[in-house]
Protein backbone atom coordinates (compact mmCIF):
# COMPACT_ATOMS: atom_id res chain seq x y z
CA UNK A 1 0.00 0.00 0.00
CA UNK A 2 1.22 3.46 -0.90
CA UNK A 3 0.14 6.42 1.18
CA UNK A 4 0.22 9.85 -0.47
CA UNK A 5 -0.01 13.00 1.64
CA UNK A 6 -1.37 16.05 -0.16
CA UNK A 7 -2.39 19.54 0.96
CA UNK A 8 -6.16 19.84 0.87
CA UNK A 9 -5.95 23.58 0.14
CA UNK A 10 -3.25 24.02 -2.51
CA UNK A 11 -2.79 20.43 -3.72
CA UNK A 12 0.93 20.34 -2.98
CA UNK A 13 2.39 16.84 -2.70
CA UNK A 14 3.77 16.61 0.84
CA UNK A 15 5.13 13.09 0.91
CA UNK A 16 4.71 9.40 0.16
CA UNK A 17 5.03 6.30 2.28
CA UNK A 18 5.61 3.29 0.07
CA UNK A 19 5.42 0.35 2.43
CA UNK A 20 3.58 -2.92 1.93
CA UNK A 21 3.08 -3.52 5.66
CA UNK A 22 1.98 -0.10 6.86
CA UNK A 23 -0.60 -0.24 9.60
CA UNK A 24 -3.04 2.68 9.56
CA UNK A 25 -3.16 2.41 13.35
CA UNK A 26 0.57 3.22 13.50
CA UNK A 27 -0.08 6.32 11.38
CA UNK A 28 -2.81 7.50 13.75
CA UNK A 29 -5.57 7.28 11.15
CA UNK A 30 -7.59 5.00 13.40
CA UNK A 31 -7.96 7.91 15.86
CA UNK A 32 -9.92 9.99 13.35
CA UNK A 33 -13.64 10.42 13.84
CA UNK A 34 -15.71 8.94 10.97
CA UNK A 35 -16.51 12.38 9.54
CA UNK A 36 -12.81 13.36 9.72
CA UNK A 37 -11.81 10.17 7.96
CA UNK A 38 -14.41 10.77 5.22
CA UNK A 39 -12.97 14.24 4.67
CA UNK A 40 -9.28 13.38 4.91
CA UNK A 41 -8.75 9.83 3.62
CA UNK A 42 -9.55 8.35 0.22
CA UNK A 43 -8.72 4.87 -1.10
CA UNK A 44 -8.09 4.18 -4.79
CA UNK A 45 -8.95 0.97 -6.66
CA UNK A 46 -5.55 -0.58 -5.85
CA UNK A 47 -6.02 0.00 -2.11
CA UNK A 48 -3.63 2.95 -1.89
CA UNK A 49 -4.43 5.87 0.38
CA UNK A 50 -4.50 9.59 -0.24
CA UNK A 51 -4.47 11.60 2.96
CA UNK A 52 -5.50 15.26 2.69
CA UNK A 53 -3.69 17.39 5.26
CA UNK A 54 -2.51 21.02 5.44
CA UNK A 55 0.96 21.99 4.21
CA UNK A 56 3.17 24.36 6.15
CA UNK A 57 2.53 27.31 3.82
CA UNK A 58 -1.25 27.00 4.04
CA UNK A 59 -1.02 26.50 7.80
CA UNK A 60 0.97 29.72 8.09
CA UNK A 61 -1.56 31.56 5.90
CA UNK A 62 -4.40 30.34 8.13
CA UNK A 63 -2.52 31.44 11.25
CA UNK A 64 -1.93 34.91 9.83
CA UNK A 65 -5.48 35.25 8.44
CA UNK A 66 -7.95 33.48 10.76
CA UNK A 67 -10.91 34.60 8.64
CA UNK A 68 -9.74 32.15 5.94
CA UNK A 69 -11.06 29.29 8.11
CA UNK A 70 -14.55 30.34 7.01
CA UNK A 71 -13.78 29.46 3.36
CA UNK A 72 -13.63 25.98 1.83
CA UNK A 73 -10.66 27.02 -0.32
CA UNK A 74 -8.52 30.11 -0.16
CA UNK A 75 -5.81 29.33 -2.71
CA UNK A 76 -6.60 30.63 -6.20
Amino acid sequence: MTIQYQCRHCGTHIGTIDERNVNTEELGLSQLKPEEEDEMVQYDTQGNLQVNVICENCHDALDQNPDLHEQDTFIQ
